[in-house]
């Protein structure tokens, strides 16, 4: 397994670094920060050949590290369209490798689904680069449950990657389950929640256009509100502890079962500082429980309000705001899939239709308006 590679329990997350946030950094920035993040013990990096110029940035700044950390990079994007094909991923991998400046890859992950390729044939992919010796292990992401399962039952995948906070417990609560069953370890992201349990986010904050949080479900609505609550929350248990709220969300998620590593992906050193000093701290049994309490109460809370959210944007009339009602709909989908009220397949198709649609020069509300009413029409209302 994967245990004999070199991960610290808290990785480094190139994502931020290819401007997804809106900050955008220069090559030397980006640099300094890598090997920041390494003088601060972090062995473990996480990329993607779709995050921009951060592959070649790992490999420049991390070629004489090479033995000491691990490289996990993904695959399946081809553009614009998902590619999973045997052919596909090792084209895909030897492009990786150059980038990287390395013979092989650590943890090569499933990045995004490939619906018109057959996961056999991907796992015959994945299979060839380890006998090759180009990969060591494979993973995978952002799948639905059913596909997940039968990667695992077909295949030998190490790793699974999931997006897991405080706020954001929908994937780990599916995964968790099949631990028993199968040989991975989970690779937790986003386990700050994307900032928000900094504790710096408020009602009032606006993010730039460029900046991903500004469509993002966690930073609208009642899940914002229902955000604010946790960080505050943590920040008072934190407070007994000497310790931040963001420091006690990566806590909490490293000492929960099945973790590998938690991705961090500040792009500032002083938050990248705050971020490791909880290395090397344990949570005791009761304030881990004192946070399992407070977590299930705002759950209770939020799984109400959000019901509620949900209801007030699909039974409201035409709305003549474009954005407002893109986002809304993004809202409404995210949930509808999380609740098993739409099909994955489906959902992810609606997803689809309304980037399609937001990327064309002559977008319509009409058009969304029809995304609106596929969602009403094929929504299953659990009583």
């Amino acid at each position: 397994m994967v245990s004999n590679l070199p991960i610290s329990k808290i990785g480094y997350g190139c994502y931020a670094l290819s401007g997804a946030y809106g900050n955008q950094m220069s090559h030397s920035e980006k640099m300094t920060l890598i090997n920041q993040a390494y003088d601060l013990g972090i062995t473990y990096y996480d990329t993607a050949s779709s995050y921009d110029d951060t592959e070649s940035i790992l490999g420049e700044t991390l070629k004489s590290k090479r033995h000491n950390v691990t490289f996990a990079s993904k695959v399946g994007m081809d553009g614009v369209k998902a590619n999973l094909t045997k052919q596909g991923i090792i084209k895909s991998c030897e492009n990786s490798l150059k980038n990287l400046k390395t013979d092989y890859i650590d943890i090569y992950q499933v990045h995004y689904n490939d619906p018109n390729t057959p996961i056999s044939e991907t796992i015959a992919g994945f299979e060839q680069l380890k006998k090759d010796g180009k990969i060591r292990y494979y993973g995978i992401g952002h799948l639905p449950i059913y596909e997940t399962i039968e990667y695992l039952k077909n295949g030998n995948v190490s790793t699974i990657l999931a997006e897991m906070s405080a706020i954001s417990l929908f994937r780990y609560r599916e995964l968790e389950p099949l631990l028993s069953n199968y040989d991975f370890r989970m690779v937790a992201f986003s386990v700050t929640g994307r900032g928000m349990l900094s504790g710096k986010i408020t009602t009032d904050t606006k993010f730039d256009k460029d900046d991903i949080r500004s469509i993002d479900p966690l930073f609208k609505r009642n899940k914002l509100k229902f955000g604010i609550n946790i960080a505050n929350n943590l920040k008072l248990i934190g407070e007994k502890h000497h310790k931040t709220a963001v420091q006690m969300a990566i806590a909490w998620v490293l000492q929960k079962k099945g973790i590998l590593t938690a991705l961090i992906g500040p792009t500032k050193y002083e938050h990248l500082k705050e971020n490791t000093e909880i290395l090397n701290h344990q949570l005791s049994n009761k304030t881990m429980n004192d946070i399992e309490i407070m977590l299930e109460k705002e759950q209770k809370l939020l799984d109400k309000c959000l019901k509620d959210d949900v209801e007030c944007i699909l039974n409201q009339s035409m709305c003549t705001n474009y954005n407002q009602l893109y986002e809304d709909l993004v809202y409404v989908l995210e949930y509808c899939i999380e609740n098993n009220e739409l099909s994955s397949e489906l959902g992810i198709k609606l997803f689809e239709k309304l980037l399609i649609n937001k990327k064309v020069k002559n977008y319509s509300i009409k058009a969304l308006e029809s995304v609106k009413k596929e969602i009403q029409d094929n929504r299953i209302i659990k009583i």
